[in-house]
């Protein structure tokens, strides 16, 4: 009985350790389809909602309508990354595809 244990621990082993998700690809590096997508609705609600609101229209601390906002992403992204006025630049706190994705995300509550 032991040696049928032993077998089936080492069987189950050596057919674990075979296994790659990598199929034909001969590694075990991520994949593009592998990387989880960046969530910018949950980025903005940690870091946002404070001075801008949940729906982008509190106007804390001179925080500007998002609401109202007719910048373009790339601006979004250029403010996001570099602070205006009172805001905060976030590009210390927050990488590129982050900032893109909170920027992609206020687009969201214009009215």
């Amino acid at each position: 009985m032991k040696k049928i244990f032993v077998f089936a621990l080492l069987a189950t082993f050596v057919y674990a350790c075979s296994q790659s998700e990598g199929g034909d690809k001969g590694g075990s590096e991520p994949t593009a389809e592998a990387a989880p997508k960046v969530d910018g609705e949950k980025i903005y609600k940690t870091y946002c909602v404070t001075c801008h609101g949940l729906y982008g229209d509190m106007g804390a601390s001179g925080a500007f309508n998002l609401q109202t906002s007719t910048l373009p992403v790339e601006e979004r992204i250029n403010v996001i990354t570099n602070g205006r006025k009172a805001m905060t630049p976030f590009k210390d706190l927050l990488t590129p595809e982050k900032i893109k994705a909170v920027a992609e995300y206020t687009l969201t509550l214009k009215k």
